[in-house]
């Protein structure tokens, strides 16, 4: 009985320093691993939304938490004044999440571009979401305030042929971002007031 004891004791320490040695590692790379996501993953989507901005978005950015959530918010620089952020939402693919970056003129509240960050879908299918402006461009200069939904379920946005689901999923993450906008959107523009000139 007395081995049982040390084993268990012998487990538990040997447990406690390689999950504190794992968390200690996790804390040292959070903000190397942020800044690849930002200029490998995040960043093509928000300089290809933010096209034209004279700062540069992925330096000018602030986060605001809603609930347990915090979004990261990318201003753009245009004439002089901050007028456009960027975000990212999230929708279910055909094979897992899919990261839609949004981004939206504050002043019109009108979105200024849509892209896909990251995704699991099928090569040539769904993957196009990502690939090809086909879907994407769709979203140009609609409202914060329309609901956004393929034509198939009576929306404006034309599906991928082949890929409903992606399509759908793209079009859920842009819905959920802009009820996210219209919700904090004072937050927003208070935010937003630091970066322009």
């Amino acid at each position: 009985m007395n081995d049982m004891v040390k084993m268990v004791v012998v487990l538990t320490v040997l447990s406690s320093v390689a999950g504190g040695v794992l968390a200690a590692v996790n804390k040292g790379t959070a903000s190397q691993i942020e800044a690849q996501q930002l200029t490998f993953v995040k960043g093509p989507a928000i300089m290809s939304i933010l096209e034209g901005s004279t700062n540069n978005p992925i330096e000018d950015r602030f986060k605001i938490a809603d609930g347990d959530a915090e979004t990261s918010f990318f201003v753009g620089v245009f004439d002089g004044k901050a007028t456009t952020i960027a975000f990212e939402e999230f929708g279910k693919g055909f094979g897992g999440d899919i990261g839609v970056m949004v981004g939206v003129n504050v002043n019109e509240d009108k979105l200024v571009g849509v892209a896909v960050t990251v995704h699991t879908e099928t090569p040539g299918l769904g993957a196009n979401a990502k690939d090809k402006p086909d879907l994407v461009s769709q979203f140009k200069g609609l409202s914060v305030k329309e609901s956004v939904s393929v034509t198939k379920d009576g929306g404006q946005i034309n599906a991928i042929s082949g890929a409903t689901i992606t399509s759908r999923a793209v079009c859920v993450a842009v819905d959920k971002a802009l009820k996210s906008y219209q919700k904090i959107k004072p937050q927003l523009q208070q935010e937003i007031q630091q970066f322009g000139k």
